[in-house]
């Protein structure tokens, strides 16, 4: 990883999905978000927080309602469609759903090479074909699958075809969307030796985004958390899990299963109170109607993100926890 490249970076991002009358979900809230080169990022989060939304508004299959997103240095928020259109190849992205994210129509040679013909990577329907070959190959996909169809794989090849459509334009950027949460545990660990691999042979950007706080401590360098369309703490994996200082990520990683008895009979801390809605979003820290430790100020003025040590947090308290 080069901590010295930025990659991508968000600036103030938010996003707005209106309803009925004046009211919108606000699924992102004032993000400020640095991806560096060669680093994997994990966005974690409960189910409904906005890592989704968050993913798709960096690479720009949504467009953002306000703020700023910068690829290499260059704002790409704020390009027309043509002008953006040399920018979406090196942004590529892994569904969450094998089967769903394929076409049942096509084969694999026809899936995998679909970026290829779009993009006149090979001038020949030969070297297409080889191309494709060869992409098989990186991702553990005989080559004599070449022209099945979708339905005639298990779940982990349709993630592998998905993956190996993903990297066929040599991406700067790949953002995994719960690549593995549809597989198998078994499943799971051979797809993420897999795309660890494919960072290091490729040269790629991961942005990981999951709920399942054990996929995540094998696969990042960084961790970022999400609740309610806020960022609370963007910290290295190492120290996020020795030490959590929001204490949201507490309970997050409370809620990981144990495998040790002695660890798993231990009292679990459990979240209290109600969840807040994304479309009335209460006042100050947006953790506090959860938060046992919530004071006043939580409830009244909003944490910004600062710096304590090498993690950046949104928490009045969080020198409490340090």
């Amino acid at each position: 990883m080069n901590n010295d490249k930025v990659l991508i970076e968000a600036r103030k991002l938010c996003k707005d999905f209106p309803l009925r009358g004046k009211k919108a979900v606000h699924a992102v809230n004032n993000v400020d978000l640095k991806i560096y080169e060669g680093e994997t990022l994990a966005l974690v989060g409960e189910s409904g927080c906005g890592k989704s939304t968050l993913g798709r508004v960096l690479m720009q299959l949504k467009k953002p309602s306000s703020g700023q997103v910068f690829f290499k240095g260059q704002e790409i928020s704020a390009m027309k469609s043509k002008e953006f259109c040399p920018y979406r190849r090196p942004l590529q992205l892994i569904f969450q759903d094998p089967y769903a994210s394929l076409d049942p129509r096509m084969t694999v040679r026809d899936i995998i090479a679909e970026p290829l013909k779009t993009y006149r990577v090979c001038s020949s329907k030969q070297e297409l074909t080889d191309t494709v070959v060869k992409l098989m190959s990186n991702v553990g996909i005989p080559a004599d699958s070449l022209y099945r169809y979708p339905h005639q794989f298990s779940g982990g090849q349709r993630q592998r075809i998905g993956i190996a459509r993903a990297i066929a334009l040599n991406p700067s950027l790949v953002i995994c969307d719960e690549p593995v949460s549809a597989l198998d545990v078994s499943v799971q660990n051979q797809v993420l030796n897999l795309l660890k691999s494919l960072q290091k042979g490729f040269g790629l950007t991961y942005l990981f985004i999951s709920h399942d706080l054990s996929v995540v401590r094998f696969i990042s360098d960084r961790v970022c958390v999400m609740f309610l369309g806020n960022l609370c703490e963007i910290a290295p994996a190492s120290e996020l899990y020795s030490k959590p200082l929001h204490p949201y990520t507490g309970f997050l990683l409370d809620a990981i299963p144990k495998a040790d008895p002695s660890q798993r009979n231990r009292e679990k801390r459990l979240l209290s109170g109600e969840l807040p809605s994304m479309i009335d979003p209460p006042s100050g820290c947006c953790f506090h109607t959860r938060c046992p430790y919530a004071t006043d100020r939580c409830r009244q003025e909003r944490p910004q993100m600062r710096c304590i040590g090498s993690r950046q947090v949104a928490c009045h308290c969080a020198e409490n926890f340090a």
